[in-house]
């Protein structure tokens, strides 16, 4: 991967980090369900006009909808308007594949590789030891749905790679146009008509603005260059990446709001993140780059220096 692609996967899980954050911010400003639903009903409106159809059934933009959009996000929110912190959300979201790996064994027959079903495993006995080291503050209920959030975001990982979509960013955008009513009628049940109104008239200037950041940088921008760095290069090199998340987010919620995680947190954290690295073959990744940057040395080492230089004029030609 060229250095300025790879800064570019840099930039992304930066912003997905700090998107937990300006999560959190948000829902000072909107109630969890309706700041969801604004957020699809944005990232919708206007784009299904500019973006092309996904060549994949209805029935699969529908339960990618409704797994990732209304599941994943609802959850999410709901469980960091009643408590879960930005940081231990930034640890708990990327963990989907945990839930990716045995969604796909039942509904498409895939068969996981040993080092996949151990990293599944340390990966859910670190956040077996978040559960039990969270801090007094946090209810386990919102450790809770933020795992079940998750979970749902891995089953929708799981429909779309049975709808073997070739333009995955068209999916996450026609996708959109689903979450929006049911998202507004849960709010609507839960969080009744009198919290819109007094969203209305109390929102300020940093609820639009965390509004904005959730559709256009973390969506738009985020998923429109990650869904580009993922049809050019392999899995293996781009996936890394998110491992960044998780360390960006614990940071930026310290920073920004004073969240500080117990060790328990921080300790299953880490052996979250491991099982993580396993499940998407990291260390694999790693070890292939090094083994291909070692054979480049050593080729251009035996290619002697009159070789060189007959590369190197015939290039500059």
């Amino acid at each position: 991967m060229p250095r300025r692609h790879a800064v570019l996967a840099l930039v992304v899980a930066v912003c997905w980090a700090v998107n937990f954050v300006v999560i959190e911010i948000g829902l000072e400003s909107f109630p969890p369900l309706l700041f969801a639903a604004l957020r699809f009903g944005l990232i919708a409106f206007p784009a299904i006009f500019f973006v092309p159809r996904p060549d994949v059934r209805w029935t699969a933009v529908v339960a990618v909808g409704l797994f990732i959009c209304v599941g994943q996000f609802g959850l999410l929110f709901v469980a960091m308007n009643i408590g879960l912190p930005a940081g231990l959300a930034s640890v708990i979201a990327p963990l989907q594949p945990v839930f990716t790996i045995p969604f796909a064994v039942v509904a498409l027959g895939e068969r996981p590789s040993v080092r996949q079903v151990a990293g599944v495993c340390v990966a859910l006995a670190g956040l077996g030891i978040i559960a039990a080291g969270r801090a007094h503050g946090v209810p386990f209920l919102a450790v809770a749905l933020g795992v079940a959030s998750a979970a749902s975001w891995g089953a929708g990982n799981v429909v779309t790679r049975a709808a073997r979509a070739t333009r995955p960013f068209s999916l996450l955008v026609w996708s959109s146009l689903v979450a929006p009513v049911p998202l507004l009628g849960l709010s609507l049940i839960f969080e009744g008509v009198g919290r819109w109104q007094r969203a209305a008239s109390s929102m300020d200037a940093s609820g639009v603005v965390a509004l904005a950041y959730v559709v256009i940088v973390s969506t738009f921008f985020g998923y429109g260059v990650w869904y580009r760095l993922m049809s050019r290069y392999p899995a293996s090199t781009v996936a890394p990446f998110t491992l960044l998340v998780p360390v960006i987010g614990i940071v930026t919620a310290w920073l920004v709001r004073n969240e500080r995680p117990t060790w328990g947190e921080l300790a299953g954290s880490f052996v979250a993140l491991i099982g993580l690295g396993l499940a998407l073959g990291v260390v694999e990744a790693l070890a292939t780059a090094r083994a291909r940057r070692a054979t480049g040395r050593s080729e251009e080492h035996w290619r002697g220096p009159e070789a060189q230089g007959s590369s190197g004029s015939t290039a500059s030609s």
